[in-house]
């Protein structure tokens, strides 16, 4: 089952697709209360085409509640933490984690502006996984059973900001730069560390092909990890990381302008869309 978030009766819904059609169910916050109730109901309702809408005639939005902590997890693919701050060392013990705000999240198909200041946006075409119930001091096994979905996710990246400093989270959290796509309950996807393929294209041009079989640290070891610290709630979400091939590291450096489309095509759960655009469009923020 794949969901997403939609405007609908003045607030931010949960709604169950079946392209091109959209079943509302619940509002967001309502259904991070209880998604697994919500899934096995939208089995139901998606037999009812006269409770649909059509895909397109409403404006979509992350499937995140406000409060959710969004966590993303720095250089876990071997080939991106060789490329990048692990060139010619050992790789890490533990996992980069670092943090976005809600606000920086958006959904496909909308324009995300270059910050001013900044030569262009980087790519990094990775893999949410969403929780779906509360999680606090798990092992490993605990972990992965919470996990409700996965999303295609792109980690959209102001480098001159990020490299300010040794935190990462100013670049990390340019207006509109965490664009996710639907959600895709874990039933359909899988254990990640069977391998789905990750591809991310700039206007066509393939520029990363990795496999989550590379992971680094797993969904489940991260959870785990990050869950003897501070408690999960359902909504929460954790972004997994890239593969090589990101713009910052090539020869020439290749980072994203305004006029440029960045797709991420992951296995199993789709494309996501996104085009760049100028500095003006952050009035929208």
């Amino acid at each position: 089952m794949q969901f997403v978030g939609i405007n609908h009766q003045g607030e931010s819904w949960a709604a169950a697709l079946v392209d091109p059609l959209l079943y509302p169910l619940a509002p967001v916050g309502d259904f991070w209360r209880d998604p697994a109730g919500w899934q096995d109901k939208a089995v139901t309702l998606t037999a009812d085409a006269g409770s649909s809408l059509e895909r397109g005639t409403v404006a979509e939005v992350p499937l995140v509640p406000a409060s959710a902590r969004v966590i993303c997890v720095g250089l876990n693919y071997k080939a991106h933490a060789a490329e990048g701050s692990f060139k010619d060392q050992d790789l890490p013990p533990y996992p980069t984690l670092f943090g976005r705000w809600t606000a920086s999240l958006s959904v496909g198909n909308v324009p995300v502006p270059v910050p001013g200041g900044e030569a262009g946006l980087d790519w990094e075409g990775e893999v949410a996984a969403y929780l779906g119930r509360r999680v606090e001091s798990a092992d490993e096994a605990a972990a992965a059973d919470a996990v409700f979905g996965y999303s295609t996710f792109n980690d959209l990246t102001a480098r001159r900001a990020q490299k300010l400093t040794s935190q990462w989270t100013l670049g990390k959290n340019g207006d509109f730069t965490g664009p996710l796509g639907p959600l895709v309950s874990r039933d359909e996807v899988g254990d990640l560390r069977d391998g789905l393929q990750v591809r991310t294209r700039v206007n066509g041009t393939e520029v990363q092909n990795g496999n989550t079989r590379d992971m680094i640290f797993s969904v489940p070891a991260i959870i785990s990890l990050i869950s003897e610290t501070f408690t999960l709630h359902p909504g929460d979400v954790i972004a997994t990381g890239t593969p090589e091939g990101v713009g910052y590291a090539r020869t020439p450096q290749w980072l994203l302008q305004a006029g440029d489309t960045v797709e991420v095509e992951i296995e199993r759960l789709g494309t996501l869309v996104t085009p760049i655009g100028d500095p003006a469009l952050r009035a929208r923020a």
